[in-house]
Parts: structure tokens; C-alpha cells; sequence
């Protein structure tokens, strides 16, 4: 699609944009106002209502071939803040929509309210919190300029961290704490590289920036600064530190959350300023150090993730070596002779919406058996595929999605990567994504036959699951399946609306 001008107007259906991102604010106002009580049945009926929101729009893109944008206030570029939704926005619209609302309905258990009982504290911030997120992320994937998704990353941020520590056990708090170091980190180092792009270019407009940018030192600084603080923020090898204790140690749909929603954030802004903001100005050894990043964390990961002991632990490790799969997409796209690469982009997001759904189904998995067993020790698992099938399966589900075996999403995403390593000649990525894949495959193996086997004493069940937890968890994990069937239709709307690189780069 050609780079869109700078005069741009509202199009028939922005209005539906400033709705996606108005909807949990009105559900946070209302939750305030009305009592905690109440806060689960706002999220109920409004959550879905975004999801239905985020379905058209993703709807109107894909059936126009063009993207939908709305300014506000009718003040244009670069003083306005323009709201734009492309390919990549609407994506991942509807994919984190639909793993918001199913972690809600698995939510309940836990987090559930009447009208009649007594206020808690703990079911309020969360449905607040979530709502927030849901809100806060739709900003980011629709906000048109670099300060206005500043914005939105740190309300995403101060929505997510209070999610780490609900129980307020000590360690929780810590994990939080830790948490909040690094994402604030990384918000100092993204605040001032958009202070310098201001200085340098008068704009911080994605689309006017694309046409500005040039190839100079302060460039190059501010790209770097915001880089390193949203890897902070992702927790990308070898800033991860903070995600392992955070994720394990929150409750189950917290920790859904977390993993699922909240990491998918700060990585499409790296997107959105590498491939739209600054297109063409990641040359070749860029990429390749964002992609020995990413490898470094599937390895990684997924070698301390064999060493864990605690299911909800290695889940958390298996996060940071998942995440490195969403980086290998950078050295792809960044051939010079296949600039923004369709198959690398296009696995790369793919990927980041498969891990989405089959880690949150995990998670929620991983929560099921703890509630269970009243524990996550994986030596101690023997039994449990007996007493939760469902449970179990959903897991296993998920794993395969990890792993990257047909017909899962995740098979999908890393074939589109392994046909970019061809197309561009980096042998040595595939031999990353087959490593990695075995690597997973050996603790998903590890912990499917601990599960499957006899138990070294008589299973006692501490508590029961309701059934509509497991149905949460096997829904998200089927989602992870059915992508990899129904994906390869949809997924050319990836490439609608975002703005192509000078020609001068592309030579």
C-alpha cells in the first residue's frame, strides 16, 4: 500500500476507533462508581462489546484493502494525534480481545462478585486492572504517533503490575517491585529517544516520521534508547530477569495475562518503529543482533525452563525462549534484498498471536492444578491427566502450538520464518527455531508424562474444578489449533495500510 500523505482525513468508520479505546475506560469510570460489586458484571458486558468492536473494524479493514483512521479533534498532524487502524492493529486487535474475554469467564472462579455480597478489595482490581489492560493495549495498537503509545505503554504498565502481586504475600510484592524497576527503566530510555527524534525531525507522527527519517547519529541513538527500553519492557534475554517470579508467582489469570497480553505490547511498538516509524533504517547488522537476542533467549529458556521443578516456573522460563521467536523475524525482514519481507512479518506477528493464546491456555492450565493438588511440584503430577482430562489436554495442546507441530498456529508462524531463512539465505536461523522446538518439546514431554503416569501415592484432591475453567483453558488452546487452519486467508491483511520504505533503502 502506498505511504499514506500528509493531510489525512477521518474515514467513514473511525469513529468505531475512539470506541474501542472509550469502552474500558466506561467500564473502569463505572466500576468506581457503582462499588466493586458490580466490577465483574461491567467487565462482562463490555469486554465482549470491545471484542465485537475490535471484529468489525477488523472486518472493515480487510474487506476495504485500506486502513481506517480517525483524528482527534480535527487538529491534523503533526499537532493532532491521529488514531490509525492497519493490518497489524487489527490483528492483533481481535486476537488479544478474544484471549481477554475467555481469561475473564476463567476469571470468575476466583475473582467473582455479587451485587449482594460484601466489597472485597481483590476481585476489584482486577477486573479494573483488566479492563485497563484491555484498553491501554487497544491504544497501542491503534495510537498514530510514537508519544501517544508512550502514553499507552504506561498505562498498560501501571495496569499490570498491581495483577503481580493480588495475594500480597511478600514475595509477590517483590516480584512486583522488581517488576516495576525494569519497566520504568525502560521508560526513561523510550522517553527521551522520542525526545530526540522531536528535536530532530518536529514530528513524532508515525506515518510523517516514515517520510522524514534519515540515517544520522541522533537517529540512530534515539532508536537504540527506545529499543533497549521496550526489550526492558518485554523482557527480552537478557533483560528478563523480572518475568519469571512476576508471572509464576501471580494468580493463574493474572499470570494469563501477563504472558499472553501484556509482553505483546512494548513488542508491536518494536514493530511499529522499526518496520513503519523507521523503515529501511535497520540495516543488516542491526538485525542480526536483534535476532542473536531472540535466539539467545530461545536457548536460553528453554534450558532453564528443562531445569524447573515448578510447572508454573517453567512455563515462565518457556515465556522468555517464546519470546525470542518474535525477534528472529528482524534479520529476516532486514535482507536488503526483501526489505519488510512478507513471509518474516507475517510469521513473526503470527507467532506472537499463537504464543498468545496457547500460553495463556497454560497458565490457566498450570492454575487448574495447583487448585487441585494444592500444588505445581512436577515430580508430583502423577494422576492428574486421570482426575483432569480436559485440564491436561488443554496443556498439551498448548505445547504442541510451542513446539511448532502441524496443524498449530505456532506450526504455521515458524514455517513462514523457515521459508524467509531460504528466501534470504540465514541458514543459521533454522537451525535456531528446529533447536529450540526440540528444546520445548522435551519439558512438554516431561511434564505430559509425569502427568500421565501412576502417582506415587493415592491422588487426593484438594478442591474441585469447575468445569467452565477447563472449557477457558481448551477453548484458548484449541484457538492455538484452529490458527493454523484458518490463518492463511486472513493473514494477508497484515500488510494492508503500512507505509513502504524510501526506494533510496531498498536499493
Amino acid at each position: 500500500m502506498p505511504a499514506a500523505t500528509a493531510l489525512e482525513a477521518t474515514t467513514a468508520d473511525g469513529a468505531l476507533l475512539v470506541l474501542a479505546i472509550i469502552l474500558p475506560v466506561v467500564g473502569i469510570l463505572l466500576s468506581f462508581v457503582l462499588g466493586g460489586r458490580y466490577a465483574e458484571r461491567i467487565a462482562a458486558f463490555l469486554l465482549p462489546a470491545g471484542l465485537c468492536v475490535a471484529c468489525i473494524v477488523f472486518l472493515k479493514v480487510w474487506q476495504s484493502e485500506t486502513s481506517l483512521s480517525y483524528i482527534v479533534g480535527n487538529w491534523q498532524s503533526p499537532l493532532g494525534i491521529t488514531l490509525r487502524a492497519d493490518g497489524l492493529s487489527v490483528a492483533m486487535m481481535v486476537a488479544m480481545a478474544i484471549v481477554i474475554c475467555l481469561i475473564g469467564v476463567f476469571a470468575h472462579a476466583n475473582f467473582g462478585s455479587r451485587a449482594a455480597s460484601v466489597e472485597t478489595r481483590a476481585p476489584l482490581v482486577f477486573w479494573v486492572m483488566l479492563m485497563a489492560i484491555s484498553g491501554a493495549m487497544n491504544m497501542i495498537f491503534l495510537g498514530g504517533d510514537l508519544f501517544t503509545l508512550y502514553v499507552a505503554l504506561e498505562l498498560l504498565t501501571f495496569a499490570a503490575v498491581p495483577l503481580v502481586c493480588l495475594d500480597g504475600r511478600g514475595e509477590t510484592l517483590q516480584a512486583a517491585l522488581r517488576y516495576l524497576l525494569f519497566a520504568l527503566l525502560g521508560s526513561i530510555l523510550y522517553l527521551v529517544g522520542t525526545a530526540l527524534l522531536y528535536g530532530s525531525y518536529g514530528t513524532l507522527d508515525i506515518v510523517l516520521m516514515s517520510q522524514r527519517v534519515r540515517l544520522e547519529p541522533a537517529t540512530l541513538a534515539a532508536a537504540t534508547l527506545m529499543t533497549v527500553g521496550l526489550f526492558a519492557k518485554t523482557a527480552l534475554f537478557p533483560l528478563h530477569l523480572w518475568l519469571p517470579p512476576a508471572h509464576a508467582g501471580a494468580p493463574a489469570a493474572a499470570s494469563a495475562v501477563l504472558s499472553a497480553v501484556v509482553v505483546k505490547g512494548s513488542f508491536f511498538l518494536v514493530v511499529r518503529l522499526w518496520f513503519d516509524a523507521m523503515p529501511g533504517l535497520l540495516n543488516v547488522a542491526g538485525g542480526q543482533l536483534l535476532g542473536a537476542l531472540g535466539a539467545s533467549a530461545i536457548i536460553c529458556g528453554n534450558i532453564v525452563a528443562l531445569r524447573q521443578r515448578r510447572l508454573k516456573l517453567l512455563i515462565a522460563y518457556s515465556t522468555v525462549a517464546q519470546i525470542g521467536y518474535l525477534f528472529l523475524m528482524f534479520p529476516l525482514a532486514a535482507d536488503p534484498l526483501h526489505l519488510q519481507y512478507g513471509d518474516a512479518l507475517t510469521g513473526g506477528m503470527l507467532q506472537a498471536i499463537s504464543h498468545a493464546t496457547a500460553k495463556a491456555a497454560m497458565f490457566m492450565a498450570a492454575g487448574l492444578v495447583y487448585a487441585a493438588l494444592g500444588h505445581d511440584q512436577i515430580s508430583e503430577l502423577g494422576g492428574i491427566a486421570r482426575a483432569l482430562p480436559m485440564t491436561m489436554f488443554a496443556f498439551g495442546l498448548g505445547g504442541l502450538c510451542l513446539i511448532g507441530l502441524p496443524p498449530t498456529g505456532g506450526f504455521l508462524a515458524k514455517w513462514l520464518l523457515l521459508e524467509a531463512t531460504i528466501a534470504t539465505a540465514q541458514w543459521w536461523w533454522a537451525i535456531v527455531i528446529i533447536a529450540g522446538g526440540l528444546l520445548t518439546s522435551a519439558y512438554i514431554f516431561i511434564v505430559l508424562s509425569r502427568a500421565m503416569g501412576p502417582p506415587s501415592a493415592p491422588l487426593t484432591l484438594h478442591a474441585a474444578v469447575p468445569k467452565y475453567q477447563e472449557v477457558a483453558a481448551l477453548g484458548l488452546a484449541l484457538l492455538s489449533v484452529l490458527l493454523g487452519l484458518v490463518a492463511l486467508g486472513p493473514i494477508d491483511v497484515l500488510q494492508v495500510g503500512r507505509p513502504e520504505a524510501p526506494m533510496a533503502w531498498q536499493r
